[in-house]
């Protein structure tokens, strides 16, 4: 296949991979045709630097979870004022 007039399939899988990844876990402050305009040092330094935020952000919650003790809860308590903690629910239709 000629490649002289556009990109290879796997630069271009890599591009749109990389476009996707700016824009999704970018949080709502790009768009995909603004990240597609970038010049390609900067797409390349906002990719890394998310990437490096993201392996930060899950290596602190590896580490938060191998440091928990073994008495301490892993499920997150949810306020539900006027409701015990203790109650039951049930699926099952009421006996007549």
């Amino acid at each position: 296949m000629l490649t002289f007039f556009g990109l290879t399939p796997e630069y271009r899988l890599h591009l749109f991979r990389t476009l996707h990844e700016i824009v999704f876990h970018g949080n709502g402050g790009y768009d995909f045709m603004t990240v597609y305009n970038f010049p390609i040092w900067l797409r390349k330094f906002v990719y890394k630097s998310m990437e490096e935020h993201y392996d930060k952000v899950n290596k602190s919650k590896d580490n938060d979870l191998t440091n928990q003790s073994p008495n301490k809860k892993s499920a997150v308590e949810v306020a539900r004022p006027g409701i015990s903690p203790r109650t039951v629910y049930s699926t099952k239709a009421p006996k007549k």
